[in-house]
């Protein structure tokens, strides 16, 4: 399973890293109505404290994201620092048709099955398509409270994440499947559409294209359980349009939108960024950080009933087209930073512009990416003189988003250290 950027040392964390062929029967569900149950054996990937005194009950499964035809641990990627520090057990699981048997993703790039790449190892596993994904993954959910992968650890509670393609799909499962299953106690959906994922075929992956010529889809009124929303520009514009899907915060729903955050960014790509082959550099956004605060607030809420902090949304204007049509953009400020949203040190204290919109971007990857830009000089002076000024004004941000709940005292020396007083002129 690739990742750009190495996580945390989970042996000398006290991790042991398993992988596991999960077998069973789940009926399915397309378009069309029921289908009629089948088998499957996918493959499940456990990341989970050696000893059960570490374990801090909680276990957080991914569902393992296929946009590029393989599968990748996308939230993982991003939370990991705090999934060790705070003793939770991680199940990423191969939920999705491509992410077994391969297929072309949907960022232009295609994989092989994984019986393909390793027929020793995977050649016995099988995916019956993905008008069975849903209820797969809730039956290894489920599984995992009692089952080998975590035997020893005391489980009590068990959250959902997942990222872009799975974020959508997890939209889908909290609307149509959630309530009746009673599998989660949580939900982490990072970065979806304005629509959930369709439901798939027999025998096939699903049409993730579908989603965004869909109509929009809020979580249902009747979830039963805290559902967390973490959306990035690019996720609200673009063709991805979630501004349509927004929805008030209640009891149970709460979303944060990112300034200066992309779809995906620097911290996912890490030294290959040359090789994505965009015109700028990729956005160079703190959304890490508040999907780490967004994680830690989610095991709160389902634990002890505390929702997390309410953020103020991006500020989205609109141009008028025609009498009936209507175009978004975002308010900025005067250097360039969208207005409103959760607010990290990088845009409270700019050296950079920071969007997740790329006008006319060259593929689908680099729209993905977003982008940053440079500031100015004469700006950048005219608005801290110093860079000892700059790091004060930037310290100062930092200890208002921990304060806030948006970011975590964890990861103040790694906020301080992202900051960029090379970029104010001497």
């Amino acid at each position: 399973m690739l990742s750009a950027v190495p996580g945390p040392d989970l042996a000398a964390a006290g991790y042991t890293e398993t992988e596991y062929a999960a077998s069973g029967s789940v009926e399915g569900l397309t378009p069309d109505g029921p289908v009629a149950a089948a088998d499957f054996t996918t493959r499940v990937l456990v990341r989970r404290p050696a000893d059960d005194v570490a374990f801090n009950g909680t276990v957080v499964v991914e569902w393992l994201n296929v946009s590029s035809g393989n599968d990748a641990p996308a939230e993982y990627t991003y939370v990991a620092p705090e999934l060790v520090r705070g003793g939770y057990a991680w199940v990423g699981v191969s939920a999705q048709f491509t992410g077994v048997e391969g297929g072309s993703g949907s960022v232009g790039i295609g994989g092989d099955s994984l019986a393909t790449k390793d027929p020793d190892r995977y050649g016995t596993l099988h995916h019956p398509g993905d008008a069975y994904c849903h209820n797969m993954f809730a039956a290894i959910a489920d599984a995992v409270r009692t089952a080998d992968p975590l035997a020893g650890l005391t489980v009590e509670k068990v959250l959902a994440v997942g990222e872009s393609q799975s974020a959508m799909a997890l939209t889908t499962y909290v609307n149509t499947f959630a309530a009746a299953h009673g599998v989660f106690d949580g939900f982490l959906i990072h970065s979806r559409a304005l629509a959930g994922l369709p439901l798939g075929p027999v025998g096939a992956g699903v049409d993730v294209t579908d989603t965004f010529r869909g109509a929009a889809t809020p979580i249902h009124a009747g979830v039963r359980v805290p559902v967390f929303t973490v959306q990035t520009e690019t996720d609200l514009l673009t063709n991805f349009r979630y501004h349509r899907a927004r929805q008030p915060d209640s009891d149970l729903v709460r979303t944060w939108e990112v300034a200066g955050s992309a779809h995906a960014d620097l911290h996912q790509v890490g030294p290959f960024e040359e090789y994505l082959g965009c015109s700028d550099p990729v956005n160079r956004g703190q959304q890490r950080f508040v999907l780490r605060a967004a994680l830690r607030h989610l095991n709160t809420w389902v634990r002890e009933g505390t929702a997390p902090p309410v953020a103020a949304p991006l500020s989205v204007g609109t141009t008028l087209l025609g009498q009936e049509t209507t175009e978004p953009f975002f308010d900025v400020d005067d250097l360039g930073n969208v207005v409103g949203g959760v607010r990290t040190p990088c845009v409270e204290a700019p050296t950079q512009v920071l969007s997740g919109i790329v006008p006319d971007a060259i593929s689908r990857i680099c729209m993905l990416f977003g982008s940053t830009a440079p500031i100015p000089d004469d700006a950048l002076l005219a608005r801290y003189g110093t860079r000892e000024a700059y790091l004060a004004t930037y310290r100062s941000h930092t200890d208002a988003a921990i304060a806030a709940g948006f970011a975590l005292l964890d990861d103040l020396d790694e906020l301080l250290a992202d900051a960029r007083p090379d970029l104010i002129p001497e």
